[in-house]
């Protein structure tokens, strides 16, 4: 006897479990022929896919937000008085916000219930950015921002989690992931261009607005086409493990933000580290006390699940260094408008999208997910060494754009395994905080990525003009020539950093290919039966 829980699949949603009609020979588990679905089957798989439509929009507008206003900036900071010290503000309240808020909104979807918390993070992102989009001060939008962020905290994880417990299916798994796949390693590029788009030809704050009619699309929808099972009323949140794991991830987060203005060793820098550090060390302490902790460590002990999660945090950390500097690269060296510049990311958001939709999601049932991952970085790599021999007369056609192809095929092989092998095999109650823990990988590599390596660039163009510049007459020539040498060193480090990725997920992501096994251990804790 099958009991189903609201939410769940039926028995008839599984391939080898159909129930209608006569069962051949003897046995109602065997369908007539193998390509048999009941009607009412074919149906709820409709109505999966047009839920993942849901999905996949607040995922876009999630991770798109982290940059479309990076190309609007300057007409914000013109607009709003900013002095150049604080304009940064406007990326890190919305990445400090929700790098450091993730795993707290990871469980309170799981405890409130994913559907319920999926639409307050879309009904309060969508008022945050109508407030951003009317701000009248500096302090405002950051304020804005920082809102944005805290709901993305709780929208991300809920989106991820749904996905999860929607598909279940292998076959109709590794399409849904390798649609959210693409997503999340495009909706960066695609933010570049949108906000290009906007900017040009109507003003930045369309770049806030533009999330309004989005989000109520997405509640619509919500409404109408996803289920959830409802959260688990009797537990309760782990505040100490709250204020510890959140506290620390926001001091680190914070950290690394300013350690783009200020320098590594900085002291309010180094604090803020020392801070964080203190704060994770307690925090990992009482989740082995807790009696319901924020984030069970049996999520992070298994090794192909911490496999993905440090092989994300380490491709974002490249991926972020390559817009950092091919942003600047193609607006100050080769002088691109804001709409060319977004335009240029084209080809990187086609290549990731058909790397995960076209080559891992209809590889991933037949190869375990290293053999795709590994190859992807080295690939991302790649495209980065290329980059390295830039100069202040490089061709776009000839030098940007293989090595865009190349980078977004590697992000798009890489990305879709990860997201499929971290959440597989979870407890239901435990897909939020799991979700909200891959999503805590991207953002504290965005914020690694964007301190570490601004940095190193920088650092890297001041001593080759120092040492370059004999005279006034040497400047013109001599400053765009140190910008790109510091941006090429910058981009070996971020390609070595790659390269690690490949050998993590190489030693440490050994699950099978999902149509041989399971991909990951187990860590289901058995619900009780109502």
């Amino acid at each position: 006897m099958s009991i189903t829980r609201k939410g769940e699949s039926s028995l008839a949603d599984r391939p080898i479990a159909h129930h209608a009609g006569p069962s051949h020979h003897g046995n109602p588990l065997r369908s007539p022929h193998p390509g048999y679905r009941p009607r009412h089957a074919r149906a709820t798989d409709a109505h999966r896919w047009w839920a993942l439509v849901v999905i996949a929009l607040a995922q876009l507008m999630v991770v798109l937000d982290a940059t479309i206003v990076n190309i609007a900036l300057p007409s914000a900071q013109h607009a709003l008085n900013m002095s150049d010290a604080n304009r940064q503000w406007v990326i890190t309240a919305y990445t400090l916000a929700f790098g450091g808020l993730l795993l707290l909104g990871g469980r309170i979807a799981d405890l409130v219930g994913r559907k319920r918390t999926f639409v307050i993070g879309l009904i309060g992102f969508a008022g945050a950015s109508a407030l951003g989009g009317a701000a009248t001060s500096s302090g405002m939008l950051f304020g804005a921002r920082a809102l944005q962020g805290a709901f993305a905290a709780v929208l991300a994880p809920s989106a991820l989690s749904l996905l999860t417990t929607t598909f279940t299916d292998p076959r109709e798994r590794g399409k849904a992931f390798g649609i959210y796949g693409a997503l999340a390693g495009s909706g960066s590029a695609i933010g570049f261009i949108v906000g290009g788009l906007l900017t040009e030809y109507l003003n930045w704050r369309w770049c806030l607005y533009v999330n309004v009619p989005i989000a109520v699309i997405a509640v619509l929808g919500a409404f109408v086409l996803l289920h959830d099972r409802p959260g688990h009323t009797g537990a309760r949140l782990d505040v100490p493990g709250v204020v510890l794991g959140c506290g620390g991830l926001v001091a680190v987060v914070y950290g690394f933000s300013e350690a783009q203005p200020r320098g590594w060793t900085d002291p309010l820098v180094l604090s803020l580290f020392a801070v964080g550090a203190a704060l994770l060390v307690a925090f990992v302490w009482w989740q082995r006390r807790a009696p319901m902790p924020l984030l069970p460590l049996h999520i992070v002990r298994e090794r192909n699940r911490a496999g993905c999660f440090l092989t994300m945090l380490l491709a974002i950390i490249g991926m972020f260094g390559l817009f950092l500097f091919m942003t600047y690269y193609l607006q100050e060296i080769l002088a691109y408008s804001p709409l060319r510049t977004g335009l240029a990311f084209l080809p990187l958001t086609v290549a990731i999208v058909v790397g995960a939709t076209q080559i891992s999601a209809r590889l991933l049932q037949r190869v375990a997910p290293r053999v795709l991952m590994v190859p992807g970085m080295v690939l991302a790599a790649g495209g980065l060494l290329l980059l390295t021999r830039l100069t202040v007369e490089s061709e776009y056609t000839s030098e940007v754009l293989p090595a865009l192809v190349l980078m977004g095929l590697g992000m798009g092989l890489t990305f879709m395994p990860v997201f499929a092998t971290a959440t597989a095999g979870v407890a239901p109650q435990d897909s939020g905080v799991t979700s909200a823990t891959v999503n805590t990988s991207q953002q504290v590599g965005g914020s690694i990525g964007t301190a570490l390596l601004n940095t190193i660039a920088t650092t890297s163009s001041a001593a080759y003009i120092t040492a370059h510049v004999h005279g006034p007459a040497d400047r013109a020539r001599v400053v765009p020539e140190g910008v790109v040498h510091g941006y090429t060193v910058a981009i070996w480090v971020a390609a070595a950093v790659m390269l690690l990725a490949a050998l993590v997920a190489g030693l440490m992501v050994t699950a099978r290919a999902p149509g041989r096994g399971a991909p990951v251990q187990r860590e289901a804790v058995p619900e009780p039966v109502a």
